[in-house]
């Protein structure tokens, strides 16, 4: 193909990816995460060793081409909004590109964000100042890679109003979701947010299919339904009021997620719970990884401090001594001083001690592991040490009485406590 062709048809997905701006919903309480969120919002939470949460969805719009993004912040948004600061100043305002943050000022109204729905509806004014004729909804607190210039094509191509992307689960956890019916055409059926009861695919009973939380909207139609909305006694969210309203009366489609194929193609983790949130860290650690970090063409940006190497210290296995990391992420700044760890996540500034053992868990920033100290399926919160000698994860009923212990026992401490 002629360079001069591949350079038109470049300028032309360009200019569609840019005719359209991000809202990503990040005010959400992140309640079955605590005591992750104790002092954060949900999108806030560290992952990956370096990474929060909100950089992915970040990553995608920007790898994508879409440079005009709103990050809707709420509860206890200050580490989010500090992060995003740091991390995503990257953009062009000449070129008309930003992320800003639009946190509640009671525009239209006494109430902060009462819903999904109501968060962009508070601010339409915002939206009618930017030229895009598309609207992308987000969530700024799932763990996926999505090229949203395949979602905005397919989106154009069914001359649709509303496009919902979807994927499949197994049935047993998908009343944690909104529920789709669609025709083979793709054309939505039905809807239900969250049933007790969830229908299946047909012919599969086995699995449902269910809403990522990701939209998109042709600009007038939102405006349009958002007024609308406003005027009803609905809990105004996106799930449980707009589709529904919406899928008798206009074209809504939907977009099944993992289209463009690729190993994580189909990769989505929702890490609403503690559990999921240690089993998709895990995942990261394993040899063979899903979701894969080291896609050059597809990188997930984050800030990330002036730390110095990584190194690990004191090989002297005669003694038992012997700074060693298995299967583990490792980030900057960490040093394994002669301990050894197995199947971890270490973010950056972590410190190991001499004879400690750590396996299967996630420490978080300038957390210190003590000399002999023994710790499994543990989460760590930042600036913890750990005492000499402790044991964390060994016994769960002792545990219980001074942590967090999961439903599969990841034992989890919160920031900044002091241990004895």
């Amino acid at each position: 193909m002629p360079d001069c062709v591949i350079l038109i048809k470049e300028a032309m997905r360009q200019k569609v990816l840019h005719n359209a701006v991000a809202m990503i919903l990040a005010g959400g309480v992140g309640a079955r995460l605590h005591p992750l969120t104790k002092d954060r919002a949900k999108p806030a939470v560290p992952f990956g060793g370096k990474y929060r949460v909100i950089d992915f969805t970040l990553s995608n719009c920007v790898n994508s081409g879409i440079r005009k993004i709103f990050v809707l912040p709420q509860y206890k948004s200050h580490s989010l909004i500090r992060h995003t600061r740091d991390a995503w100043s990257i953009l062009s305002p000449e070129l008309g590109e930003f992320v800003t943050h639009l946190s509640p000022q009671m525009r239209v109204g006494d109430d902060w964000y009462k819903g999904t729905a109501d968060a962009v509806y508070q601010n339409l004014y915002h939206l009618e100042q930017v030229d895009a004729a598309h609207v992308l909804i987000l969530s700024g607190d799932h763990i996926y890679k999505m090229d949203y210039g395949n979602f905005i094509r397919y989106h154009q191509k069914k001359r649709a109003d509303l496009t919902i992307a979807a994927l499949e689960v197994d049935i047993a956890d998908a009343s944690r979701y909104g529920i789709i019916q669609a025709e083979g055409d793709g054309r939505v059926s039905g809807f239900e947010e969250k049933p007790k009861h969830p229908k299946s695919v047909p012919g599969r009973p086995e699995k449902a299919f269910i809403s990522m939380g990701v939209y998109i909207f042709n600009r007038n139609i939102l405006f349009d339904t958002l007024n609308e909305d406003a005027k009803m006694d609905t809990a105004h969210d996106f799930g449980r009021d707009i589709i529904p309203y919406m899928y008798p009366k206009h074209r809504v489609f939907v977009y099944r997620f993992g289209t463009g194929g690729g190993k994580n193609a189909d990769y989505w983790r929702d890490i609403g719970t503690i559990d999921a949130y240690w089993h998709a860290n895990m995942d990261l650690a394993s040899v063979s990884p899903v979701f894969n970090l080291y896609d050059k063409k597809w990188p997930i940006r984050t800030y990330e401090g002036q730390y110095p190497p990584a190194k690990t210290v004191f090989a002297d296995e005669d003694k038992g001594r012997a700074g060693k990391a298995l299967d583990s992420i490792i980030c900057s700044g960490v040093i394994i001083s002669g301990g050894r760890v197995e199947r971890s996540i270490l973010s950056p500034g972590v410190r190991v001690n001499s004879y400690a053992d750590v396996r299967e868990s996630i420490l978080l920033h300038d957390v210190v592991i003590g000399m002999g100290a023994k710790i499994r399926r543990a989460i760590i919160d930042k600036n913890v040490r750990i005492p000499d000698n402790m044991k964390i994860g060994y016994d769960l009923d002792k545990d219980k009485k001074r942590f967090f212990v999961s439903d599969e026992g990841i034992v989890v401490i919160p920031k900044d406590i002091v241990l004895k």
